[in-house]
């Protein structure tokens, strides 16, 4: 027997039903975490410019 947890199966739920954003969630939580964890300073150094890049594009 096993025993479910309600609030397990709500985010389950949850996942299913918004997948892309689910996506995106789990994405920016891993970069986050590299950059707190385990980047050295050449990819700092490298994540700044893909940064700075990215923010002119979306700037138009």
């Amino acid at each position: 027997m096993t025993d479910r947890n309600p609030q397990t199966e709500a985010n389950k739920r949850w996942q299913q039903n918004n997948k892309e954003r689910a996506k995106y969630l789990s994405n920016r939580s891993r970069a986050r975490s590299f950059i707190r964890n385990q980047a050295e300073l050449d990819d700092l150094e490298e994540l700044k410019q893909l940064i700075s890049e990215r923010e002119s594009n979306l700037k138009g």
